[in-house]
């Protein structure tokens, strides 16, 4: 016979459907419960056996002893197996004690119509004891089953706290579902085009089972946040849940669950933890999307504020070379064939000395754009580390002005793998800095040794030195010391210096000088000498 659509739809469902609860480790395992005669044979057992008891012994119970002692096989059926067996031990224990215990004995008959009225005291005490005896082991059965639904979702949200990306999120969220509640899972979130897309599964992996999930379905809860499919008030004919992730400001995506069929929907746990599980799954959605957000406006706040502290040190660096540029340029112009030697040729010097200057800013600039975009390529090869420094005195010659400098390299001192352009800027930026925050006069000490496969520079001036908490904070971009903030500067040079040494596998760090004065101190690795 061939089978309706809806037919073939739950063939599939239940080739992949886990009946609820799945694991005995939250709300009991499925399949675990007697057999339904047990609990009516247990209590044929117990009446028997006292009736034997009190066979044997009737002389040492009154009737009273013996009616309250036939409640405990009612107690202990309705705690052991709930309402109906208890009532069956209810029953059968008046019967014996008809029987075994009021005379004339073996018989139904009962010659003091008092005990008629014993046998309905009877029955209404173990009924009403019965009866609640059964409610309270179901309570205890739902207090231990909401127990252990806490505790899986406990579980759950510490996992899904600890998950690193949004994917991570959901994937576990859909795996616990199918392993702790048995609910085959399927997440979607909508792409770019605002189109739900399958973002984490777990049990919707058979051959057909994507027949399951109706697209119109899907875009029906979407757009209204309404729950919706088996066991609903909206498009109940479908073999799936469709539950909303939303949160207070938007509907997130859409879950989808598969429910075993149990009377008209899912039961009330069932929906308890289907319900937590969407309210989980839509604020880990959200919670993603709110830090992407903050971190988009922290990036955007950043990106201002360097701008601007960009633009502010560039107009400041450029403004005071050009004008001394143009002072002196205007000086010479007005004043000509009335200046003597010595002071054209000291206009001149103040025109190449700013001309040096604003060359230093761009070259700066140029460093940070290529380190910035990843553009920086290292050109190694063998150098002579006093060759080097040698080039870096040749080009900050002109702003040491007076100062003397003091090298100190240590005898037979390897060639190094190194960018040497680079690493002669760097030692031109970091000699530079010594200069800018050292008196005119003030000596600068520049030392290299080697140790271990690895080059240490230091440069070393007496000048205004640093703060313990700015020691790492200078070798940030446009980071300006409180010491330094009188010094004109971009707060770029050091940052430069970093990304080139760090390029190179080296260290870059600066400490304040034991009586005055700062050092800093510049550590390379020797290179691999199968470099060219």
């Amino acid at each position: 016979m061939e089978q309706s659509p809806a037919q073939r739809k739950w063939r599939v469902l239940s080739s992949y459907v886990t009946p609820w609860p799945l694991t005995k480790t939250t709300i009991g395992k499925a399949g675990d419960d007697p057999h339904p005669l047990v609990p009516y044979v247990a209590a044929t057992l117990m009446v028997a056996v006292l009736t034997g008891v009190f066979w044997k012994l009737g002389y040492a119970f009154t009737p009273v002893n013996i009616a309250l002692l036939y409640l405990l096989p009612v107690l202990v059926t309705a705690v052991r197996w709930g309402l109906w067996p208890s009532f069956y031990a209810a029953g059968i224990g008046v019967v014996c004690f008809d029987l075994f215990s009021i005379p004339p004995l073996l018989t139904f008959t009962v010659n003091d119509a008092r005990y008629l009225i014993s046998f309905g005291v009877y029955l209404a005490v173990a009924a009403f004891t019965a009866s609640l005896a059964s409610q309270l082991k179901e309570r205890y059965s739902e207090a231990r089953q909401r127990e252990a639904v806490t505790s899986a979702l406990f579980t759950l949200s510490t996992q899904v706290a600890a998950a690193t990306n949004l994917r991570s999120v959901l994937q576990e969220i859909v795996r616990q579902a199918r392993e702790t509640f048995g609910f085959s899972t399927s997440i979607l979130l909508p792409d770019s085009s605002d189109n739900l897309r399958v973002e984490a599964k777990s049990g919707f992996d058979n051959a057909g089972a994507g027949e399951l999930i109706e697209p119109q379905i899907l875009q029906w809860v979407y757009t209204h946040g309404k729950i919706a499919g088996y066991g609903t008030r909206a498009y109940k004919e479908t073999s799936l849940l469709y539950v909303p992730l939303k949160t207070e400001s938007r509907i997130h995506g859409v879950m989808c669950i598969a429910v075993v069929p149990v009377g008209k929907g899912a039961s009330s746990v069932q929906m308890h933890v289907i319900e937590a599980l969407a309210s989980l799954a839509a604020v880990s959605v959200a919670r993603v999307h709110l830090e992407e957000e903050a971190k988009l406006a922290q990036l955007t706040a950043e990106s201002e504020r360097l701008r601007t502290a960009l633009l502010d040190s560039i107009s400041h660096e450029l403004r005071t070379p050009l004008a001394t540029i143009m002072g002196a340029v205007t000086g010479i112009k007005e004043s000509a064939g009335l200046l003597t030697v010595e002071a054209e040729q000291e206009l001149l010097q103040t025109i190449e000395d700013g001309a040096h200057r604003m060359n230093r800013l761009v070259t700066n600039l140029l460093g940070m754009v290529r380190l910035e975009s990843g553009m920086l390529r290292l050109n190694r090869k063998w150098s002579d580390i006093s060759d080097m420094i040698g080039v870096a005195l040749r080009q900050v010659q002109d702003s040491l002005q007076n100062r003397p400098v003091q090298v100190k390299l240590q005898d037979h001192l390897p060639a190094i793998s190194v960018d040497d352009v680079l690493i002669e800027q760097v030692l031109a930026n970091v000699l530079n800095n010594a200069v800018k925050y050292s008196p005119p006069g003030s000596p600068i000490l520049l030392e290299v040794l080697e140790y271990d496969g690895e080059v240490t520079i230091r440069v070393r001036d007496w000048g205004i030195g640093i703060q313990a908490d700015d020691a790492d904070k200078i070798f940030d971009k446009f980071y300006r010391s409180p010491l330094s903030q009188s010094i004109p500067g971009t707060g770029l040079g050091l940052a430069i210096c970093k990304g080139i040494i760090q390029a190179h596998g080296g260290d870059i760090f600066a400490r304040a000088a034991d009586d005055k004065g700062t050092v800093v101190t510049i550590r390379l690795p020797v290179g691999d000498a199968s470099v060219d």
